[in-house]
C-alpha cells in the first residue's frame, strides 16, 4: 500500500449539492482531501469551487449531501464553527477592517489574547511572529486601508493561520503576487504541510498548481469531472477537462504592426514608491511592466493616469506635452486606465453595463444641452457587447450580475468608447479562468491592429513574457532593465527584478 493510500481523509464532501433561483451551482460534488496534502480545485469561474468552499465554511448551507470532517459528521452554519473544527478560509474578497491596523485585524475575536486586557505590545509581537511566518514584512500598526492589495492579501492569509488550523482553504491567495512573492507562500505553505496541514488550492494559475499540489479535482459546470493525481497529468488536459475542449495555445499570436511613439513619459515620481521613470510607447504595442510586489508598478500608472497628488515629470502624447492634474485631464489626453481593483475601481458594481461603458465619455452621446441621445447610446454600446463578446442579458444588466472576466470586458470597453489612444492595464485577467483570459488576449491583440497601444502591468510572469513586444523592470521603484521580445527570458526578468544584472 502506497504513502498516500496510508493518509486518511480530513475532509470528505460527499454529493453536496446547491441551487440558487432553479440553477445548480453544485450538482452531487465529491471531494475527498488527505491529511497534510496540497489538494487543488480548479475550473472556470462559475464552476462551483468558491461555492463549494463557502458550504465547508458554513458561509452557504448545502441543498443535500454530506459532510465529513477528522471522522465526525460535520455541519456548519457559521465561520466560527468551521474555525473550531480546524477549518479556515481565504475568499478572493477580502473581509478585513480598513480602518483598523494590521494586528487589529490578524487577532480581530480575540484582542485580549485570552487575558482581562488588551496588551498593545504583546499583540504587535504576535502579530509581527504570524507576518513573518508567512515570509513577508508589514509593520503591524499601518492601517489596511494603507497597505497595496498584495499585502492587504498576506494579512488576510496571516489572520486565518494565526488560529489553530488543521484545513487551510485558500481561493486565488497569488492573484496580485509577484513571482517572488509567490515562491516565498509557496515555501510557507510546502512547510505548513509537511506540518500536517491540510491545503486547499483554488487558482485559475495552472503553473501553480502543477508546482505545488498532490492532486487535482476539476469542476465544471457545478459536477466533477475528473480527480487526478498532479504527477500522472499535463495542463493540457486539466484545461481541456476545464473547458471541454482543447486549447492550442495560451497567448495568440499578434499581427499588428508597431508605429511611431504615441506616448513618452520623463522622470515620473510618484511620492516613495517611483523615482524618475522614462519610457515610450509606440502605437500598436504591448509595452509590459514587471517586477516584485511594492516595486511601483501600480504607483507608475496611477501617477500617469493623475489619479495621486504630489506627482512630478511630464506626459507626452503624440508629441504634446500634456498637464495631467487628475483622471479627467488624462482622459481627455487619450489616455485610459483599468486598475488591478476592478470591483473597487475598474466598473460601477450596482449600475448598468450601458452606464459603466460611457461613464467616461458621456459627451459622445449627449446633445449640447446635456440631454443624453439614447438611441444613439444604445448603438454604441452594443456594438462594443459584440466587439468584446460580453456575456450579458443586455446593456441595462448590472455589472455585479456579471463574471469577473466579463467585469473586466466592461472596465475595457470604457475606454474604447473614450477612443484612448493608449490604455494601460493593471493586472487586466486578474482572477479570471483560462477562458476568459484567451478572450481577453484575443482582444488586446485585436486592438493593437487598430493601432491602439498598452502598457501591460503583471505579476504573471508568463503573462507579461507571453503579451508584451519590450518589457521594463521595475525594481525599489526604479527602471531595473529593459528587455525586447527575443531577448527576454523568465530568469532575466527574476533577476530584475530582485537587483540582479
Amino acid at each position: 500500500m502506497s504513502e498516500r493510500q496510508q493518509k486518511k481523509n480530513i475532509i470528505e464532501m460527499h454529493n453536496i449539492s446547491k441551487t440558487f433561483g432553479g440553477v445548480h451551482a453544485l450538482n452531487n460534488v465529491s471531494l475527498n482531501v488527505q491529511e497534510a496534502e496540497i489538494h487543488a480545485l480548479v475550473g472556470e469561474n462559475g464552476a462551483g469551487k468558491s461555492t463549494l468552499m463557502k458550504i465547508l465554511s458554513g458561509a452557504y448551507q448545502k441543498d443535500k449531501g454530506e459532510i465529513i470532517v477528522n471522522g465526525e459528521r460535520f455541519n456548519s452554519n457559521s465561520l466560527i464553527e468551521s474555525h473550531k473544527a480546524g477549518v479556515g478560509v481565504i475568499y478572493q474578497d477580502f473581509a478585513l477592517a480598513p480602518d483598523l491596523t494590521v494586528m487589529e485585524n490578524i487577532f480581530i475575536n480575540r484582542l485580549n489574547l485570552g487575558k482581562s486586557f488588551i496588551n498593545w505590545k504583546k499583540l504587535n509581537k504576535e502579530a509581527t511572529k504570524v507576518i513573518n511566518k508567512i515570509g513577508f514584512e508589514i509593520n503591524p500598526k499601518l492601517k489596511v486601508e494603507d497597505l497595496s492589495v498584495a499585502y492587504q492579501q498576506i494579512v488576510e492569509i496571516a489572520k486565518v493561520l494565526s488560529e489553530d488550523i488543521k484545513v487551510l482553504v485558500l481561493d486565488e491567495p497569488t492573484a496580485v503576487l509577484s513571482p517572488y512573492e509567490t515562491n516565498q507562500l509557496f515555501k510557507v505553505l510546502n512547510n505548513l504541510k509537511k506540518q500536517g496541514t491540510s491545503i486547499i488550492y483554488i487558482s485559475h494559475r495552472l503553473d501553480e498548481i502543477f508546482e505545488l499540489s498532490d492532486r487535482i479535482t476539476i469542476l465544471r459546470d457545478g459536477k466533477v469531472v475528473n480527480e487526478v493525481e498532479t504527477k500522472d497529468t499535463t495542463v493540457d488536459s486539466v484545461i481541456s477537462w476545464m473547458i471541454g475542449k482543447s486549447v492550442n495555445a495560451m497567448f495568440p499570436k499578434r499581427d499588428s504592426v508597431i508605429g511611431e511613439p504615441i506616448m513618452a513619459v520623463n522622470n515620473i515620481c510618484n511620492g516613495n514608491s517611483a523615482h524618475n521613470i522614462s519610457f515610450e510607447v509606440h502605437k500598436g504595442e504591448i509595452l509590459g511592466i514587471s517586477g516584485l510586489v511594492g516595486a511601483g508598478k501600480t504607483e507608475t500608472a496611477r501617477a500617469i493616469f493623475g489619479a495621486d497628488k504630489g506627482i512630478k515629470g511630464e506626459v507626452i502624447i503624440k508629441g504634446k506635452k500634456q498637464k495631467i492634474k487628475n483622471p479627467f485631464d488624462a482622459i481627455k489626453a487619450g489616455i485610459g486606465y483599468l486598475p488591478e481593483s476592478r470591483k473597487e475601481h475598474g466598473v460601477i458594481l450596482e449600475n448598468s453595463l450601458k452606464i459603466n461603458t460611457t461613464m467616461a465619455a458621456l459627451s459622445k452621446v449627449s446633445n449640447k444641452f446635456g440631454w443624453i441621445k439614447r438611441k444613439a447610446e444604445k448603438k454604441m454600446v452594443n456594438e462594443l457587447i459584440e466587439l468584446l463578446s460580453i456575456r450579458t442579458s443586455g446593456l441595462e444588466n448590472l455589472a455585479t450580475n456579471l463574471s469577473g472576466g466579463n467585469q473586466q470586458k466592461v472596465s475595457l470597453s470604457k475606454w474604447l468608447f473614450a477612443e484612448n489612444d493608449v490604455i494601460i492595464l493593471d493586472e487586466p485577467t486578474r482572477g479570471v479562468d483560462v477562458n476568459a483570459k484567451t478572450e481577453i488576449y484575443n482582444i488586446i491583440n485585436d486592438l493593437t491592429e487598430k493601432g491602439i497601444s498598452f502598457v501591460l502591468i503583471s505579476s504573471e510572469i508568463e503573462e507579461v513574457i507571453g503579451m508584451s513586444d519590450r518589457i521594463i523592470v521595475l525594481n525599489k521603484g526604479e527602471i531595473a532593465g529593459e528587455l525586447k521580445r527575443e531577448e527576454v527570458t523568465k530568469e532575466k526578468l527574476v533577476n530584475l527584478s530582485v537587483g540582479l544584472k
